[in-house]
């Protein structure tokens, strides 16, 4: 979204636009909003992305521009939530989301934190097949897409040689019935009625394969967690529900 004038006629930009955008992208940054729990679960996701890279790259995690010079691409990245602050640890952030209002409201934020981030509203399949990235990232996406296997298999043709992906999605169990969709999103109501279907969660066992015939190895896995009590998200070996993985080459 361009904030600039065009010529003498002044600017071209619709007020009501930028208005609107500019709610959406307040909502999206609101730690106490509709995201809430996205924001909840962000630093777990962020550390976790950060730490394996750095170990994949031989980098100092606590470095504040630890991935500096690394190609990351964010699939499905919403209104930024993980692209801005790999940005500020020296990444060169790619975000993709299919839908516009997302990448405006997305933009219109890196905007007002004077962030470069190359946000486009597209989707792994439309873009550049040239394209290679250090670090691919599909963070709770695969379980709303159509086809698990070629969604991977292009995330799979995107990695450089020697990258690395990292996947987070939802098992299909009792369990994830019971917690991911009832307790997600009827009787806390984290979620709008809808989000997810039960069908289209994958077991670690299917991401293994599909991975797999995509010439990826997961190397790292772990479940995700939420603890009532202390009202945040951990890291554990139970990955009965929420879970990520980090693939490479084989």
């Amino acid at each position: 979204m361009s904030m600039s004038s065009s010529g003498a006629t002044g600017p071209t930009v619709d007020p009501a636009e930028v208005a609107k955008f500019s709610k959406l992208s307040a909502e999206w940054w609101d730690p106490k909003g509709k995201m809430a729990p996205l924001h909840k679960i962000n630093p777990l996701r962020l550390a976790y992305i950060r730490d394996a890279a750095c170990r994949k790259f031989s980098r100092n995690a606590r470095s504040l521009n630890c991935l500096s010079g690394l190609r990351m691409l964010d699939i499905g990245c919403g209104a930024g939530l993980l692209c801005e602050p790999f940005t500020r640890l020296g990444a060169q952030v790619i975000g993709i989301d299919p839908s516009a209002t997302n990448i405006a409201a997305a933009k219109l934020h890196a905007e007002k934190g004077h962030l470069s981030i190359d946000y486009r509203c597209t989707t792994v399949e439309e873009i550049d097949h040239r394209e290679r990235f250090d670090i691919v990232l599909a963070m709770e996406v695969i379980e709303h897409v159509t086809d698990v296997g070629m969604f991977l298999n292009r995330c799979a043709a995107m990695l450089k040689p020697g990258g690395l992906m990292v996947v987070s999605t939802i098992n299909r169990n009792w369990k994830s019935f019971a917690l991911a969709i009832v307790g997600a999103e009827y009787v806390l109501r984290w979620l709008p009625r809808g989000t997810h279907e039960w069908n289209k969660f994958v077991t670690p066992d299917e991401l293994a394969r599909h991975l797999a015939a995509s010439k990826l190895a997961i190397t790292e896995e772990t479940g995700v967690v939420y603890s009532p009590l202390a009202d945040r998200w951990g890291l554990s070996a139970d990955m009965d529900v929420n879970y990520m993985v980090v693939a490479e080459e084989m």
